[in-house]
């Protein structure tokens, strides 16, 4: 097989791994260090060989997973005769168990950001289309100019894969009950809007009483009503309130139900939750997974052991990042701006890493704009963004981006006062800046 410049017309028509001679191939490459670039598909990979003095092999194309170990033959008997380092992009899973294999071979393999191959295109051959073959080329030649980093592939230790294990089903289960509760707060709307002014559409009282009653009717012609109602409710549900729900049940203005409707609502409060059911399990899971990881436990008191631990299984040890900007940015709530000239485009975040990071630290945004240290920031911010509340609580999530590395790293004690510097502090705050001063 020939050594073909990138430039040569047809430069990345594939040829069968299978067909592949490794006699041929090292006896047209030079002598030194070689790299592998690999571009990972469901059922396809892509596999270019460069040598050192620039040039490349012709792309491999390797079924996968089927030719996967005749692949990692070939390249550990080329990395026995030449310095060999493979490079492979960091998206999706379908890598995983190449990876694998690779590190078992005792294989040099480093990961190379997809951003970076996507920047390179034109930069690489003058063109910016993008395909397999030509990936493959610039995820080697990437390597080779050292805008990698080492990517063995680690099994993680019993507590950490269970902490995932329970951090996947959490986050799963609970997209599930908001997929219900969702369909059921339409639903109520319509047939009893009075129940969601009493009861929170979440809380399991509720959820219990339509999952029996399907809906207002039932509820009101039950006599045993009040006494079901206080055993759900437990001592935080009063007699009063009792009393209120059940009137509105009576009273209600909502659309007449039929068979049907009622049905759809037990069905729909019924599965929501169920869901409900599995997140608190696997949140006292995750509570007890917790329990011996200082990092997680100081992260825990700004953002709650499930954030803290999404954190930890996402992202791993924040000790592992030099400073706080770099753990930002491992999360994908670093900024970004277009800006050429008068036109001046709007910062957003680049959402280049794990979504349920991001997804689980805004929530935990939410909650931290009712603490009295963040309010007026949080309603000062609203206020200047015509009462919209997404780009203040993207602020806070950023900035509660930045505290838990400083809290997980350094081992501070978290102090919300701090996330706004030179913010006035509501008279009366304990927070560590007031105490100071």
């Amino acid at each position: 097989m020939e050594v073909v410049p990138v430039s040569k017309r047809r430069a990345y028509r594939a040829v069968a791994v299978k067909n592949v001679s490794l006699e041929n191939v090292l006896q047209s490459g030079p002598e030194g260090a070689v790299t592998v670039g690999m571009d990972v598909g469901k059922d396809e990979i892509f596999v270019v060989l460069r040598w050192v003095d620039a040039t490349f092999e012709r792309p491999w194309k390797v079924r996968n997973p089927l030719e996967v170990k005749l692949l990692v033959r070939i390249l550990t008997e080329l990395n026995r005769r030449r310095c060999l380092t493979v490079g492979m992009e960091s998206t999706g899973t379908y890598g995983d168990s190449l990876r694998q294999a690779l590190t078992d071979a005792k294989l040099s393999v480093h990961r190379v950001s997809g951003k970076a191959t996507h920047d390179y295109a034109e930069i690489f051959d003058g063109v910016p289309s993008q395909h397999d073959g030509k990936d493959a080329a610039m995820i080697a030649e990437l390597v080779a100019f050292g805008k990698s980093s080492p990517w063995p592939f680690e099994h993680k230790e019993a507590n950490d894969a269970e902490m995932a294990y329970w951090v996947d089903w959490l986050d799963g289960q609970q997209q599930i009950e908001m997929l219900w509760l969702g369909r059921l707060e339409s639903l109520l709307a319509r047939h009893w809007p009075e129940a969601t002014t009493l009861l929170k559409l979440s809380s399991a009282t509720l959820l219990q009483t339509l999952a029996r009653y399907g809906g207002p009717g039932g509820l009101a012609e039950d006599d045993g009503a009040a006494r079901r109602l206080a055993g759900w409710g437990g001592p935080k549900l009063t007699a009063k309130k009792i009393e209120k729900v059940i009137r509105s049940a009576t009273e209600t203005v909502g659309v007449r139900q039929n068979a049907q409707d009622v049905r759809r609502i037990q069905e729909y409060a019924t599965l929501a939750l169920e869901a409900y059911r599995q997140t608190q399990k696997a949140k006292r899971a995750l509570e007890r997974l917790a329990k011996g990881n200082e990092v997680i436990q100081r992260q825990a008191e700004a953002v709650g052991v499930a954030t803290a631990c999404v954190l930890w299984v996402a992202l791993g040890d924040p000790k592992n990042y030099p400073f706080a900007a770099a753990y930002r940015k491992a999360m994908g709530f670093n900024l970004k701006v277009r800006s050429s000239g008068k036109h001046k485009g709007k910062l957003k975040i680049t959402k280049r890493g794990p979504s349920v990071v991001r997804r689980w630290l805004y929530f935990a945004a939410m909650r931290m704009v009712q603490r009295p240290e963040v309010k007026p920031w949080h309603e000062a911010k609203k206020a200047r963004t015509s009462d919209k509340a997404t780009p203040s609580l993207v602020a806070v999530a950023r900035k509660l981006a930045l505290a838990m590395h400083v809290v997980g790293a350094r081992g501070e004690r978290f102090d919300p006062g701090r996330l706004f510097p030179g913010c006035p502090l509501p008279r009366g705050s304990s927070s560590a800046r007031g105490e100071a001063a």
